[in-house]
């Protein structure tokens, strides 16, 4: 991701980022996606072409092992988010916030499930994406909001301190090939 390069660079290389946003200019760009304005035109079509077969949630292997993940059921949560998108936007002539998102059709617990293995996407008759869908939902969710499981915290301080997620500095990576 292009914008992900340049925030590692501007953290790196601060001399290098630019001025912080002027009243008035668009904010910076969210990473991965809360809500169906996040998604792409893409997305929300695959949501509409969803015939609700039903092969996608066959092929899962979360599914098949008993996690609450179902890919036609994500494609079904984001129609259900456009569709009440619509309505809003019906009633009030632009959309007010509801103080609804995503998150409040598809669960975490959904998002976290999924191996990200294609299945779903290999078993579409239709060429649908609901991985698409659950991987800019899990990006917003840790990337936005640091929402991640506990067991990923030392992971993600080791690839921070020691540019991988190993304990070892990178000074001390190679020693083992040396010890006899």
């Amino acid at each position: 991701m292009p914008v992900i390069q340049q925030e590692v660079l501007y953290a790196v290389q601060p001399e290098l980022a630019p001025p912080a946003p002027a009243e008035g200019e668009a904010p910076p760009p969210r990473f991965g996606a809360k809500d169906v304005f996040d998604l792409s035109w893409r997305n929300l079509l695959d949501a509409y072409s969803c015939t609700e077969c039903g092969r996608c949630s066959a092929a899962c292997p979360a599914n098949l092992t008993g996690k609450v993940l179902s890919p036609r059921k994500i494609m079904m949560a984001t129609r259900d988010r456009v569709e009440e998108v619509g309505k809003n936007i019906n009633v009030n002539g632009s959309f007010k916030d509801d103080g609804k998102n995503l998150l409040n059709y598809i669960s975490v617990e959904e998002l976290r499930a999924c191996t990200t293995c294609n299945a779903c996407v290999e078993e579409c008759p239709v060429s649908i994406s609901p991985l698409e869908i659950i991987v800019e939902m899990r990006r917003a969710l840790v990337m936005e909001d640091s929402n991640v499981p506990a067991e990923w915290t030392g992971l993600f301080s080791n690839i921070e301190n020691n540019f991988a997620p190993w304990k070892f500095s990178p000074d001390d990576r190679d020693k083992w090939a040396t010890e006899v």
